[in-house]
């Protein structure tokens, strides 16, 4: 319990030490946040790890020329017998597949690449779409960001009133309590007593820690989400990609025709997982957008001078909790949720088994180490 306190007193000095005496609060944003919603250099590790895994896709070629080589001897045994026996007459077609097949095999990388390409095609025009708008939903949060500061100034600027109006009436009303009637206390403590609820409810160097707490907790478990979304699709991608000359050469029997068709269903439906994730961010960029958009005309409201119910509207700001009218932190959950419906999405438009079983079994996994680690982490504290 004793390290827990500590640990919250040693957050609330770091957190308002960096929110009030910054001049440039975007700055200390972007170092806390990162440069947008979605940090940039964590979005090209992802992409170049998938151009370096994807260049390793000739690790099996060989021993996959060798089974498909084994597996067309059979092919051709089988269907020898047939003609022989008199259950089928020769066709050229059907004996041409094994050779076709072996041809994929051959020619895997450039086939892959293929494959791949009208998915490529999807995520470059959803990622332009929503970089387009992140570059705005980011300049939205460092303005909200500044404004957010000067609401901070101006609560700071009103709680020192409201500490120095209170010291002044409590040094009158102890003099001249004993001089006015019952009637005069009473109007006396209609007007101390919500000075005073004001000069608690501004007490604000948690709020600005609980408020940075919030967001940066929403804003990272939407960037986990999409991490494990891109990662998901590089895993299952690499998987295939180097895995897959092995279905080619099993389909080359008939007792594993479909596995052909299968993988490329399976391929195509793994690849849309890129371009829908993006296609999701911009639709959550678009939300952002006009979450931030609100709250920033809130607290431009706020920081309207001669406004008519300032002090009121600061003080029912206050008791919030947090300095945060609380839009743009849900719209980041609502984003993170968003982003595991990615997988089956794509079954829709590819329908293929497997995919969906799969990424559920690695949520359920997922959310055990979660639990494990934060058992951990309660037990270290």
């Amino acid at each position: 319990m004793k390290k827990k306190i500590l640990l919250m007193i040693i957050l609330c000095i770091i957190g308002v030490s960096c929110f009030a005496q910054d001049s440039t609060y975007g700055k200390s944003l972007e170092f806390l946040q990162g440069d947008g919603v979605y940090e940039s250099g964590m979005m090209t590790f992802l992409t170049g790890l998938k151009d370096s895994i994807w260049s390793n896709f000739d690790i099996f070629i060989t021993d996959a020329k060798a089974l498909a080589a084994i597996f067309m001897i059979i092919f051709f045994a089988i269907k020898s017998y047939e003609m022989m026996a008199g259950d089928k007459k020769l066709e050229i077609m059907p004996l041409l597949r094994p050779f076709g097949l072996a041809m994929v095999i051959l020619w895997w990388g450039g086939f892959a690449k293929m494959v791949a390409f009208p998915t490529d095609l999807v995520a470059n025009e959803t990622q332009q779409m929503f970089a387009s708008e992140q570059d705005n939903v980011n300049q939205l949060r460092f303005q909200r960001a500044d404004l957010m500061k000067q609401v901070a100034d101006s609560l700071y600027n009103f709680q020192a009133q409201t500490e120095v109006a209170a010291k002044e009436s409590d040094t009158w009303y102890g003099k001249a309590w004993d001089a006015v009637t019952s009637t005069v206390k009473e109007g006396i403590s209609t007007v101390v007593a919500p000075l005073m609820e004001l000069k608690a409810r501004l007490q604000i160097s948690i709020q600005l820690l609980m408020t940075q707490i919030l967001e940066l907790a929403g804003i990272w478990i939407l960037r986990i989400a999409t991490y494990i979304i891109f990662m998901i699709q590089i895993i299952y991608s690499s998987i295939l990609i180097i895995l897959g000359p092995f279905a080619v050469a099993v389909s080359i029997l008939p007792a594993f025709r479909d596995s052909f068709s299968t993988w490329v269903a399976r391929f195509v439906s793994v690849n849309l997982y890129s371009g829908i994730a993006y296609l999701i961010m911009y639709l959550c960029a678009l939300m952002q957008k006009y979450a931030l958009s609100s709250e920033i005309s809130k607290y431009q409201e706020l920081l309207r001078p001669g406004a008519s119910g300032l002090m009121t509207k600061f003080a029912v700001f206050a008791g919030n909790g947090v300095l945060s009218f609380g839009e743009v932190i849900v719209v980041f959950f609502i984003g993170a949720v968003c982003m595991f419906t990615v997988p089956s999405i794509s079954t829709w438009i590819i329908s293929t088994s497997g995919i969906s079983s799969a990424s559920s079994a690695f949520g359920r996994n997922a959310s055990m180490v979660v639990m494990a680690a934060r058992k951990a982490g309660g037990a270290m504290l």
